[in-house]
This record gives structure tokens, C-alpha cells and sequence, in this order.
């Protein structure tokens, strides 16, 4: 869809749903006119139109948490916007990761993510809560935590050779658990194993394209 068809309104102006590409989190809600999209597309950073200060606000320029943005769409009116970016940091001004935060019905457990239990294990390697099968791999330290990923690997073999798709799916859940410990204790995180992933999906492509030509 080109610009040209955005429907903006009596304001002129298009909200924009600011997604974290990573997570798939929504961060923000805010407002683009023609000058602050153009100037979004141009930069690859988000820049909205402040209605309260009636001026253009390029996120991050003043306290350093840009947003780079991997892809802009429109819905199906074209009247609103969705954007996903990497960003640099927290999306709101109270420091919290998301602007929406205040809960009004209240979900029914937390929702599962890997970041989350990442977030998990960096507590629990910080304050070591006694009894806790996680501190005690990080008391241990590297050594013990290679040695549980061998041997995880091991039971992942042994029941994907046995065909026991059940198996399987439990020995691979307890392998990643102990791959995250050890990502905790070699200080890599979530992040940098997606772009890895990432780059070399665009390379695969790449590849698959020259052989079409």
C-alpha cells in the first residue's frame, strides 16, 4: 500500500501500534502525520506527532531509547498503523518496557516466553534462593553446566531414536532449559541467538534466490 491511500483523520492524523519484533509485545500507542511516517521510512527510527506538545517526537533522541524499525503495515482500512522495531530500551517514559502495564481484567496465569524465563534464571543467578535446582547449577559453574547439556543431549538422541514423540518433546524441554542456564552463565542472551538465527534465515534466502536465476 503506498502512502498516498493511508487514511488519515480530521487531524490528519494515523494511529501507530508499536510492536517489539522479538517478543511480538505491543509497547506503545501513538500518532504519525504525513511529516513524522516520512520521516520514520527515511530514518528507520520511529517519530510520532505529539498531540499534547503539537510537535514531531523522534522516540530516543532525548533519553537514548530508540526504536528501529523492522516493518511498517496498515490494516485493511489503511487507517491505522503497525510497526515493529528492535528497540533500545524501555518504550515508556515511567521506565517500564511497555506503556501498557495497568491491568484491568487480569489474565489467568503468565503467559510462558522464553525471555521471561530468561529474565527467571538471571534472578536466580543473582540472589542463588537456597533449595533451588538452577542456584545449585550456578554454584557448581561451567563444568556442571556443560556436563547437563551433554547429557541432555544424550536423552534427546535416545528418545527421538526410540520414535516416543512424548519423550522427545519433554527431553528437548529439559535441554533448552539447561542450554538457557548456560546462555545466563556465558552472559549471552535471547537476543543475540535470534539475530544469529535471523541472519542466516536471509542468507538461506538468498541462496534459494540465486538458484532460481
Amino acid at each position: 500500500m503506498d502512502i498516498s491511500e493511508l487514511k488519515f483523520d480530521e487531524n490528519g492524523l494515523i494511529p501507530a501500534i508499536v510492536t517489539d519484533d522479538s517478543t511480538g509485545d505491543v509497547l506503545t500507542l501513538a500518532y504519525m502525520n504525513r511529516e513524522s511516517l516520512k520521516i520514520s521510512l527515511e530514518k528507520k527510527l520511529t517519530c510520532f506527532w505529539s498531540r499534547s506538545r503539537k510537535e514531531l517526537w523522534l522516540k530516543g533522541e532525548t533519553s537514548g531509547n530508540y526504536q528501529h524499525i523492522v516493518s511498517i503495515e496498515a490494516d485493511c482500512d489503511g487507517d491505522a498503523l503497525l510497526v515493529r522495531v528492535k528497540k533500545d530500551g524501555p518504550a515508556c517514559h515511567t521506565g517500564a518496557e511497555s506503556c501498557f502495564f495497568n491491568e484491568i481484567l487480569p489474565k489467568n496465569g503468565e503467559k510462558f516466553s522464553v525471555d521471561g524465563l530468561y529474565r527467571l534464571l538471571l534472578d536466580r543467578k543473582a540472589t542463588l534462593p537456597e533449595g533451588s535446582y538452577t542456584s545449585y547449577l550456578f554454584e557448581k559453574g561451567l563444568d556442571k553446566i556443560l556436563k547437563k547439556v551433554g547429557e541432555e543431549c544424550t536423552e534427546v538422541i535416545i528418545a527421538g531414536k526410540a520414535e516416543d514423540k512424548r519423550e522427545t518433546v519433554y527431553e528437548i524441554a529439559d535441554l533448552m532449559y539447561h542450554v538457557m542456564v548456560l546462555m545466563v552463565e556465558a552472559g549471552i542472551t535471547p537476543e543475540e541467538i535470534r539475530s544469529e538465527l535471523a541472519s542466516r534465515h536471509v542468507i538461506d534466502h538468498k541462496v534459494k534466490q540465486e538458484k532460481m536465476v
